[in-house]
């Protein structure tokens, strides 16, 4: 039974990975003894509530090996003496001339700096995400001694070659994964399928409250003074397929009258700017850029419908089940989304929510009007919605789950 845990995570604390957030906390809350090992230093300005509650200390590794040489120096001195060190380094070889990038050397020296630094009587290594975090996990274990798992989410599967999932999924003690798409290619990759194990993170719904009310309008975009208020939280990535949702709004009809609102960053965020200028709608859309949990919890509740258009982009890279549609349907609010990864395990189409296909702004669009002139399709869906998410994604279900895998 493993109590004290190094959990390895590309960046932290961050905004947009509030699911990572309330997992650690939960199992502190459970009696786990956390050390978070974050790659990046943090670079979201702000923090939610949950992070000021987290008690886990914080290693930061060398985000850039040369920025800190005489960290990464004795990390390798000291690793050289571990017992599981020549074995690993002849792994290493072998990842290194299948993927020559400075990335794969990067993992290796920041593995040496944490397998140094573990706090005394680390007992697991844990990495969320099966990418670079479980490559720096996987080494720094391999080095140690001890044993690890970790959590697949969405970009770190579908982005990741195969042999890379399929030896990590050797080595690994047990994996946990929050689609059934996921658990299904994962399993297809392992040798022993059974290490793969579906675990939805689900809502911490003490956070995300029930309100007082499921009060919905009556906006049917017909009066100017009254517009149907639409709202998308999410980074402004390519994935999340925010520029078909303005190619659709821009077609909508001129006299109806909505208003959206974005609240997240991103690296594309200026260039969704611009197309909605030159679509003609960028005076429909408010862009409020990175909140904090407490203000997007109150945009959740002035808004009338959730609509986040996720895709399937060319390197692979898709969402898997976003918490956003979650903490949305958690409120009551209706969404509308697309049928990809595990969206469709969360939202029943045309029962407690929408769903159309991915890259089609023109389905988007006869969704959008659909729902912005009909408040009683809102209502039946965000009311349903809001029951089958309290009922089937509560956090403690997740929580036990891993709880179980740990011990």
């Amino acid at each position: 039974m493993a109590t004290n845990i190094a959990l390895v995570l590309k960046g932290y604390p961050r905004l947009s990975e509030t699911f990572i957030a309330q997992e650690i906390r939960q199992l502190e809350l459970r009696g786990k003894q956390i050390t978070l090992v974050s790659l990046r230093h943090p670079t979201d300005k702000s923090t939610h509530p949950i992070h000021d509650e987290i008690e886990a200390d914080v290693i930061y590794l060398p985000e850039y090996l040369h920025d800190e040489p005489l960290r990464v120096l004795k990390g390798w001195l000291h690793s050289r003496k571990q017992p599981g060190y020549r074995q690993m380094i002849r792994q290493w070889w072998r990842d290194f001339r299948r993927d020559m990038s400075r990335n794969r050397i990067r993992r290796l020296g920041q593995a040496f700096v944490l397998s140094r630094e573990l706090p005394e009587g680390t007992e697991q290594l844990y990495a969320h995400f099966l990418h670079t975090p479980a490559s720096v996990t996987r080494y720094t274990a391999g080095m140690t001694q001890l044993p690890w798992s970790a959590s697949a989410h969405a970009k770190d599967i579908w982005t990741s070659e195969q042999w890379d999932l399929s030896e990590k999924l050797t080595e690994l003690q047990w994996l946990a994964t929050c689609t059934g798409a996921n658990y299904e290619y994962l399993q297809s990759l392992a040798a022993e399928p059974d290490k793969v194990n579906l675990v939805y993170h689900g809502l911490d719904f003490s956070r995300f409250d029930t309100p007082e009310s499921l009060a919905y309008s009556e906006a049917n975009g017909e009066q100017p003074e009254q517009p149907v208020k639409l709202i998308s939280v999410g980074r402004a990535v390519p994935k999340k397929g925010y520029d078909d949702l303005i190619t659709a709004l821009a077609t909508l009809p001129k006299e109806l009258n909505w208003q959206f609102t974005h609240i997240g960053g991103g690296s594309i965020l200026e260039e969704l700017q611009q197309q909605a200028a030159e679509a003609g709608i960028a005076d429909r859309i408010i862009w409020r850029g990175a909140l904090p949990q407490k203000e997007v919890l109150d945009e959740y509740r002035k808004a009338d419908l959730f609509v986040l258009p996720s895709k399937i982009i060319g390197d692979g890279d898709r969402d898997g089940l976003p918490n956003v549609l979650m903490e949305a349907q958690s409120q009551g609010l209706c969404c509308l989304s697309t049928s990809i990864s595990g969206i469709p395990e969360l939202i029943d189409d045309q029962q407690t929510g929408v769903l159309v296909e991915q890259k089609q702004p023109s389905q988007l669009a006869q969704a959008l009007e659909l729902l912005i002139r009909q408040p009683e399709l809102r209502q039946q869906y965000g009311h349903a919605g809001f029951v089958k998410v309290r009922e089937k994604f509560d956090v403690a279900r997740g929580i036990d789950q891993l709880i179980d895998l740990f011990e």
